[in-house]
């Protein structure tokens, strides 16, 4: 392993520590908005983190699932946050 995979590595486990932190807010948010907003934050990470190992195993397909799940979650936050403020019936 090169000094840079391990880097990055590195980088993916601090990122996962930080999507378990951001759970425990999911987890014991008082509003349905902090919830949301606990779960893009989620969103984010795992997609950072889907980057940083793509650079790791230099593995260009995780850069492909990792910009598909980018939209998916950016999808998903437009529904949920329009279900939030009333738009869907």
């Amino acid at each position: 392993m090169t000094e840079l995979s391990t880097i990055f590595l590195i980088a993916a486990v601090l990122f996962a520590v930080l999507i378990l932190v951001t759970l425990i807010r999911l987890l014991t948010g008082k509003t349905a908005a902090d919830k949301m907003l606990a779960l893009d934050v989620i969103n984010v990470l795992v997609v950072i983190t889907m980057l940083v190992l793509a650079a790791a195993f230099m593995e260009p397909l995780f850069i492909d699932i990792a910009v598909v799940y980018a939209l998916l979650s950016f999808v998903a936050t437009v529904y949920i946050g329009k279900y939030l403020a009333g738009g869907l019936k």
